[in-house]
């Protein structure tokens, strides 16, 4: 069984590492209509990319493959392994990590409980 709050790379799922790596291709911008179904990222079709450029400071961001996740990437696959369905209307990336997620949680279910 995976850990709910992973702290490193070799804790995520093979969709997570994709999508990690998405990020940190994106650099600044934003991702929407990140669909999750039972805590996992659905990437076919693959959700729809916004890059941000900003003139004038070009710095490279390297990060190895093998180095632990900062906090907010730690906190992002947490809340996507919390949520059973649903979609992350819009996904701010800021410096290669999330920043801001709008998440579409959906109605509640009978009882008054989300998940």
């Amino acid at each position: 069984m995976r850990p709910n709050y992973p702290a490193s790379t070799s804790d995520l799922l093979p969709s997570e590492r994709r999508f990690l790596a998405a990020m940190r291709d994106l650099k600044f911008g934003y991702f929407e209509g990140l669909r999750i179904e039972r805590g996992q990222l659905v990437l076919e079709p693959w959700p729809r990319a916004v890059r941000d450029v900003k003139f004038g400071s070009d710095r490279p961001v390297a990060y190895p493959e093998a180095c632990q996740l900062k906090r907010q990437i730690c906190e992002f696959f947490q809340l996507v392994r919390s949520i059973d369905s649903g979609e992350i209307r819009k996904l701010e990336i800021r410096y290669a990590v999330p920043l801001l997620a709008e998440i579409d949680q959906g109605p509640p279910r009978e009882g008054g409980g989300r998940d």
